[in-house]
């Protein structure tokens, strides 16, 4: 049996082979085997050997190389040059996604563990990044149900010895620093370090804060088929929390109000710390037998408190404005064991790949809410004069009254919930060779989801189990060894308690998971080495609650179905050319139980597009362009305010002084544009970043 471990789809980009990470096995040339690697494709999330062009599943594989020459600091920069999904505000406090018009703010993995607590997720020890749209569930279990997000962490390397770095200031005068050090102590051992420090400074007003990053790592070849890897990552983070500025009377953001925040200087604030343990066991029994053993702890304590714009009437009180406010706490412990075994092996004509594994997960999440308790109004609102700044810091103000007034975090408690949940999940996956030019792949997985909630504040406790198989069958028919079609069905589930499980209080206690289910259809060509062409069809059909747009605590029930067409061409286009350019066309309708319907979804562009061009001028200097364009959709589920169309227009710079050290200019919005990027409701839009700059120097010795 013959295959492709089909690296093409992710070559990188020419202008950069000085300073590509230098262990020897971040890169992988185009290789024709016999019989299949185990563990080799670069799909880490998968778990499986597959090639990338015989997955039956639209995928996009961002490699660290691609991170530095665009000069990416968050994950909401990878998702702008990404078709198929956009971003979302996450109230200016964690990374959300919309993964073809699905929101999500928890499916995220590391080295396909669950990280389910919101925050923003750091780059800087990332071998690449890879995001699977469709429902995921036979790998992930619940939620994916758009799409999940992996990280793949960076390990240590056997046989080298190295040390880089990375240093970058930015014109509206932040600065981060990296580092990146392995130590091979002995043929079977060695010792990697990553670390960072960031200090955060963007366009808007008493914006500020600082990101820390250690991530030690150790590899042990315990043995010529056994390798283990275990991690320990630190992360300290804190920034100010901006949400936008509030939509007018035509239900599209005042842009008068472009440069005014919407907070208090000394009250909007998240902080996260975690700890991050991880360990990885793979071992093979046999050429024909491999198996991955893994096991995960992490431990976050998260606060965010806010003051934003909940209601603004252009109309009537154009120069004053609502806010509303709340503190939040998170403390969640996350403890993921995990295992799998991978055989290859022959019924009579047919050959077979199969995965079997399972996994256990026991977290505990306590977590609470305050309102904002206004002296004067003795509620969690209050009306001040618009102005820059507001008449508002350290939650002492004057409102639009005239009046002093005072806010107290400590009256008005909304949440006090504590949460335990055990999950049991076992899977199984067979890819079959039919023939050499058709695979059939069938799999299915069960997930016991039970969820244990205190809500202290009701003085109640409640328990829901929910049982769920989810299942998945693919087609993949290969013409020729480098052209694949396929077809696909999944599902995967949501439980009632929501992704952060805030609670099962009324119906939630009641009613089933919500499904997903997605049918998809595609092509995936390989035209020469380092170039190839992806493009799928789908259709995802959602029944989901959604908090609702006039009173966050409380759920609207919203059945949509989604269609849309996604393509991406990636690669060389000559020796010193690489692009890579996506667009996307996405459709959809609510079919809601409590409210009208026909409407189009909330964060649904009809359109997204985006490309970027890495030319190789010289043999040390190179140039890059790119453009990303979102169609115009809707902020809210009632269709009532519009979150404009853009074009933002990037372009780098970058000369290799030496094969070890390389300056780089990354420009953002080249043009100096006013756009709006996301939303969180009608009245917290994101004002985008004028004209901005950021120099790096990246070394390694």
């Amino acid at each position: 049996m013959f295959r492709y471990l089909a690296a093409a789809p992710i070559a990188l980009s020419a202008a950069s082979p000085a300073l590509a990470d230098p262990e020897p096995d971040a890169r992988q040339d185009t290789i024709i085997v016999t019989g299949q690697y185990l563990y080799t494709d670069q799909v880490n999330a998968l778990r499986t050997p597959t090639p990338i062009i015989d997955v039956p599943q639209s995928l996009s594989i961002i490699t660290a190389d691609q991170i530095a020459e665009q000069g990416f600091d968050s994950i909401g920069d990878i998702i702008d040059y990404t078709p198929g999904v956009n971003t979302s505000q996450g109230e200016g406090h964690r990374d959300s996604i919309v993964f073809r018009g699905v929101r999500s703010t928890a499916d995220f993995f590391i080295d396909g563990m669950r990280d389910d607590v919101q925050y923003y997720r750091p780059l800087y020890n990332l071998e690449q990044v890879e995001i699977l749209r469709g429902p995921n569930a036979l790998m992930f279990g619940r939620g994916g149900t758009g799409g999940i997000l992996n990280r793949v962490t960076k390990k240590g390397v056997l046989g080298e010895t190295f040390a880089g770095y990375q240093a970058s200031v930015d014109t509206f005068g932040g600065y981060a620093l990296q580092a990146d050090a392995n130590y091979s102590a002995s043929d079977t051992s060695a010792f990697r370090l990553n670390a960072m420090y960031e200090s955060l400074e963007n366009h808007r007003d008493f914006f500020d804060g600082e990101r820390i990053g250690l991530n030690p790592t150790a590899k042990f070849q315990l043995s010529p088929r056994t390798v283990l890897n275990l991690s320990y990552e630190y992360a300290d983070h804190e920034r100010f929390i901006d949400r936008g500025i509030p939509t007018g009377a035509d239900g599209r953001p005042v842009e008068a109000f472009e440069n005014i925040v919407f907070g208090d200087a000394d009250i909007n604030k998240t902080e996260l710390e975690a700890h991050l343990l991880r360990a990885s066991l793979q071992h093979e029994f046999s050429d024909s037998l491999k198996g991955n053993f893994s096991a995960f702890y992490g431990d976050y304590d998260k606060l965010y408190q806010n003051f934003y714009a909940s209601a603004y009437d252009a109309v009537a009180t154009p120069t004053e404005v609502t806010l509303d406010g709340y503190v939040d706490t998170t403390q969640r412990q996350n403890l993921i064991l995990s295992g799998n075994l991978v055989g290859e092996f022959t019924t009579g004509a047919f050959g077979h790949t199969v995965i079997f594994g399972a996994e256990y997960i026991d977290t505990s999440s306590d977590q609470d809410r305050y309102n904002s308790f206004w002296s004067t109004s003795l509620d969690d609102t209050e009306t001040f004069s618009i102005m820059r700044p507001l008449n508002l810091r350290g939650g002492i103000g004057v409102n639009a009254d005239g009046l002093a007034t005072i806010n107290d975090f400590s009256v008005d408690i909304s949440d006090d919930t504590r949460v335990g949940i055990d999950v049991f999940s076992a899977y199984i996956q067979d890819e079959i060779e039919i023939s050499e030019k058709l695979d059939v792949i069938l799999g299915a997985r069960f997930d016991s989801f039970d969820i244990e909630v205190n809500n202290v504040v009701a003085n109640e406790t409640r328990s829901r189990k929910d049982e769920e198989i989810s299942p998945r069958l693919g087609l993949v028919y290969k013409p020729q060894e480098n052209i694949s079609l396929y077809a696909s069905y999944s599902e995967t589930f949501l439980p009632r308690s929501g992704e952060q499980f805030a609670n099962i209080n009324g119906a939630n206690n009641a009613l089933d998971p919500d499904t997903f289910t997605n049918l998809e259809a595609g092509l995936k060509w390989d035209f020469v080495r380092g170039l190839s062409l992806t493009a799928a069809v789908f259709e995802i059909e959602q029944s989901s609650p959604q908090p609702a747009d006039n009173d966050p605590s409380t759920l609207d029930v919203i059945d949509s179905e989604i269609t849309g067409f996604e393509a991406q061409l990636r690669g060389q286009l000559t020796e010193d050319w690489f692009i890579s350019a996506g667009y996307s066309w996405l459709d959809g309708e609510q079919v809601s139980r409590t409210g009208p319907t026909g409407l189009r979804p909330r964060e649904l562009p009809e359109n997204m597009a985006s490309l970027w061009n890495t030319y190789k001028v010289t043999d040390r200097f190179g140039l890059g362009l790119g453009v990303t364009w979102q169609d115009d959709s809707f902020i809210d589920n009632g269709n009532t305010a519009v979150l404009p169309s853009y074009a933002r227009v990037d372009a780098a710079a970058f000369y290799d002084v030496s094969d070890t050290l390389r300056v780089q200019l990354n420009v953002e919005n080249l043009a100096d544009e006013l756009y709006f990027p996301n939303a969180h409701s009608n009245h917290q839009v994101t004002v985008g970043a004028p004209l901005n700059a950021k120099l790096t120097v990246r070394g390694r010795f």
